[in-house]
């Protein structure tokens, strides 16, 4: 394992263990559930605005492998201070270039559990636009 490699597994486990914005926001101005059946990761995500349809806050809980939990972390991060159109036009590819490993397509799942869920609550509280690509690459995912 090459030096890089092992910079961005400690990453992954430093989320794990620490996540960000971990615990849901009450009052939020959006929500949104969603699970990956194949692994019985489970998220939920929740976000407040502030001015301009900008992410202030964005708490998430749920349980799962460390790919789910540690990409949430990241994703939470990531995401602020951008709008909620901005982040509905986010390709998945942004927060697997922020993990920085290689994963296998059950692990991919995993890896964008989180986004789909935000964009999902994003979706329902100021009716931003679904990608396609959620309508194949996500289909084993489940959003409510």
């Amino acid at each position: 394992m090459s030096e890089f490699d092992q910079l961005y597994r400690e990453l992954i486990l430093d989320h794990y263990k620490n996540p960000r914005n971990h615990g849901l926001l009450d009052p939020a101005d959006a929500h949104a559930e969603g699970q990956n059946p194949l692994c019985g990761d489970e998220l939920a995500v929740t976000v407040r605005f502030g001015d301009g349809d900008v992410i202030d806050e964005v708490g998430f809980d749920g349980r799962g492998c460390a790919i789910s939990q540690a990409a949430t972390s990241m994703l939470s991060d990531l995401v602020k201070g951008r709008t909620a159109q901005q982040v509905a036009a986010m390709p998945s590819q942004e927060l697997l270039d922020e993990l920085g490993i290689p994963l296998t397509p059950v692990r991919l799942k995993c890896a964008i559990l989180g986004l789909g869920v935000l964009k999902l609550a994003l979706h329902k509280a100021k009716g931003t636009p679904l990608p396609e690509e959620w309508g194949t690459a996500s289909r084993d995912l489940v959003l409510e």
